[in-house]
């Protein structure tokens, strides 16, 4: 038993260590100030993937008409689904000359068995894009005015082949809700530092741009079609791979994305075991360690905390690696708050670890054995 504690304190150790290197990175992660010039030139297609999505939508169109940036070099298609609800109706009845219905029902058949609807609605939809730079974002988000003028400005500043920028959640109307958000922008924090620190390749497929002639240039989603997620990660990794200069993380306050928080436990697991059946398709081994190593400390936390509930002088050592888990994390999390406005949530941070902790180790495990439901398909 005690070999088993020092195995835990050495993984402790090694976690430790890693929130330690990324909180490095996001410190030293400077945010993007645009230089004042004249707007950009750059056509751009904004993508929008819907299935049954006519609660989310209005919201994410206005937030679109909204957008400062010149209509004329500006379109935006949103690609339907095969929604059930009113989804198509909405799109087509907006006022709005540069916002276009795609319907997936016009192009295959609903009967044609996809393992990755999403990557075939982006494919199709970019095959129809006039712009040369791709944004993509999901139908239940929102943005600032300022969203796609600011990722024109910094591409044609920069000009990277890919772009990821920041997503947050918004509307936390309960403890679930609060815990997710804390537990999204930790990832989305780490997904910042380790891009300053060239040390891995992460993104969020809410807020993402690349090149429509990189996207081409690396096969578009040929090779990871057959996987039902990673129409984020794993193109961008196909991209870096390409073009290893050529990825950028944008941190500015006008291009976070807003997206809704999942409402039920069973939602949220879903969402959860989707992203982590992921973890063994990254070929970017960098990440693949790190998620091994954030996994089995997690687990070694748990069997701690089951261990001391029977036997109790396990406790002191349990409390004080939960108290090092704490302090760590906190201290990479406080400046990662700050940036999102999501100060007040720390509040929530440490009575939210008697649920963090069984989250990670049972979503590792289902994403890697189990299956989960996604847009009311059940995906294996």
């Amino acid at each position: 038993m005690y070999f088993f504690l020092i195995f835990v304190a050495v993984l402790a150790f090694g976690y430790g260590l890693l929130m330690l290197w990324y909180s490095r990175g996001w410190r030293k992660l400077a945010e993007y100030i645009p230089a004042p010039s004249p707007m950009g030139t750059t056509t751009v297609t904004v993508i929008i993937p819907a299935r049954d999505e006519a609660e989310n939508l209005p919201a994410l169109l206005k937030c679109l008409e909204q957008q400062t940036y010149p209509v004329d070099l500006l379109e935006v298609i949103i690609i339907d689904d095969f929604s059930t609800d009113d989804t198509p109706g909405i799109i087509t009845r907006f006022p709005a000359t540069n916002i276009h219905l795609l319907k997936m029902a016009d192009l295959l058949t609903k009967n044609e068995r996809l393992n990755s609807y999403k990557k075939k609605a982006i494919s199709m939809a970019i095959a129809h894009a006039k712009g040369d730079l791709i944004v993509t974002t999901d139908a239940d988000c929102v943005m600032g005015p300022k969203w796609i003028e600011t990722i024109v400005r910094f591409y044609e500043t920069h000009r990277p082949k890919f772009i990821a920028a920041p997503v947050s959640f918004y509307k936390e109307r309960n403890f679930f809700m609060k815990l997710q958000s804390l537990d999204f922008i930790t990832m989305q924090g780490i997904t910042g530092a380790v891009a300053r620190l060239k040390s891995g390749t992460m993104c969020n497929g809410a807020n993402l741009a690349y090149e429509k002639t990189a996207f081409h240039a690396v096969g578009g989603f040929a090779g990871i079609d057959n996987i039902a997620s990673g129409d984020d990660m794993l193109l961008m990794y196909k991209i870096y791979n390409a073009y290893p200069d050529g990825v950028m993380y944008l941190k500015n306050d006008d291009v976070i994305v807003r997206t809704l928080p999942v409402e039920t436990l069973r939602g949220f697991m879903n969402q959860r075991i989707r992203w982590s059946s992921k973890a063994d398709k990254y070929e970017d081994k960098r990440l693949t360690w790190m998620l091994v190593l954030v996994y089995f400390f997690n687990v070694g936390m748990f069997a701690m905390g089951a261990i001391a509930l029977f036997i109790p002088h396990w406790w002191p050592a349990f409390l004080i690696l939960l108290l090092f888990k704490v302090t760590v994390e906190l201290y990479f999390l406080v400046p990662v708050a700050g940036f999102f406005h999501k100060t007040a949530l720390l509040l929530w941070f440490i009575p939210g670890q008697i649920f963090h902790i069984p989250y990670i180790v049972l979503a590792g495990w289902l994403g890697k054995f189990g299956s989960y439901q996604w847009k009311g398909r059940q995906v294996s």
